[in-house]
């Protein structure tokens, strides 16, 4: 349960480590507590009888001592001890022997392990020396004892307490982290998707268009644009179906190999490419994950093709074995500048991604005057 300390946690508060701190509450409360006393002690120095001046003194000392543990633990403990040691002089020992009772639990909240077991190793060899000084007051040294176990309880209670929120705090800021980061995965995904499925039918309308003014290819190029415009609204529905959740459409084939090639040559033919494909794409040992991720490959790559290959013919081959399946996408060159089509530029990154993510091998670039696209993934 969220609420609940891990066992990292419990360790942590078994060593008592350094670095606790009071809460406000508790530092007025420490605080409300430490001046109501000094008051007292003020007034009792002017009401008969009196007090003697030394006595009021270290009376009213051992009680601000405490408020020294609100800044450090460890100077505080001095303090008292110091004031312990004195006290032994007007005969008050006792008096001071129960600030330090109280000062138990301050220990217990704020100090680190050794700190608090030096201070009850003193605080008994304390009340030993106090039982000695006075055998009547052997009783009394038993209620400081009682006394300084409650108060070290309490004090160890609050530290739980606050350990626990504490936890419970971290623990709901990383459930908001995890939450924020699955946003910003999913909005990565969505755009991803959208680039992927869709940016692909607007470089085949963007190029079209370009050939409509062409008597020859203008009747295919409206037939390829209403195909593509099309096929971009089956994906959109897709993606969308997907960001919601939802049933998946029919309509796209999302990871057919088989299909995204067939696809891919008709409209490389359609842009007037010669197409060649080498191998067998649908060899059975193919797993469905490679194929998936191939699929996507050969999609981008006819985008980029689209966009950019001069003219001659595109080359698509398959060379597969028990161990890798390899595809490589061979388009010529432009020798002369064409019109430039719209680029979101990270189609080559997230080739790589995908195929870098199932521990394949990915290339890109220029071979001897054409453009080459390489995936190898392996089928174990």
């Amino acid at each position: 349960m969220a609420s609940s300390l891990s066992t990292g946690d419990r360790s942590d508060v078994t060593r008592l480590g350094r670095g606790e701190k009071l809460s406000t509450i508790e530092r007025i409360a420490v605080l409300a507590v430490v001046g109501t006393i000094v008051i007292f002690d003020i007034v009792g120095l002017f009401l008969p009888p009196g007090l003697e001046p030394l006595t009021a003194a270290i009376g009213i000392a051992s009680t601000a001592v405490l408020g020294l543990f609100l800044w450090s633990p460890l100077i505080a403990t001095y303090a008292l001890g110091v004031v312990f040691a004195l006290s032994f002089i007007p005969g008050i020992e006792a008096q001071v022997l129960t600030v330090a009772a109280f000062a138990a639990g301050l220990i217990v909240r704020l100090g680190w392990t050794s700190l608090v077991l030096s201070y009850v190793g003193v605080f008994l060899v304390a009340s030993a020396l106090v039982a000695m000084g006075d055998s009547t007051d052997a009783f009394n040294i038993g209620i400081f004892l009682v006394g300084a176990a409650v108060s070290g309880a309490v004090g160890y209670a609050l530290r739980l307490a606050f350990a626990r929120g504490r936890t419970l705090e971290m623990q709901l800021a990383e459930k908001a982290e995890q939450e924020r980061q699955a946003v910003l995965a999913e909005r990565r995904w969505i755009a991803g998707e959208l680039h992927d499925s869709i940016a692909h039918h607007l470089t085949v309308v963007a190029l079209h268009v370009q050939m409509l003014d062409d008597d020859r290819t203008s009747r295919d190029s409206q037939e390829a644009i209403r195909i593509a415009a099309r096929k971009a609204m089956t994906d959109l529905r897709f993606v969308i179906d997907l960001a919601d959740d939802g049933p998946r459409s029919e309509g796209m084939p999302s990871g057919d190999l088989v299909a995204s090639i067939e696809e891919a040559a008709q409209e490389f033919e359609a842009a007037g490419h010669a197409v060649a494909v080498i191998g067998d794409p649908s060899d059975e040992r193919v797993p469905r994950a490679a194929e998936i991720i191939l699929a996507r490959i050969m999609r981008e790559s006819a985008t980029n093709v689209l966009k950019y290959a001069g003219a001659g013919e595109v080359e698509i081959r398959f060379d597969i074995d028990d161990d890798a399946a390899k595809m490589a996408v061979s388009s010529p060159l432009s020798i002369t500048p064409r019109r430039e089509l719209s680029s979101s530029r990270t189609g080559i990154g997230r080739m790589a991604e995908r195929v870098l993510g199932a521990s394949g091998e990915f290339s890109a670039g220029e071979v001897d005057g054409r453009w080459v696209v390489s995936a190898l993934l392996p089928i174990v």
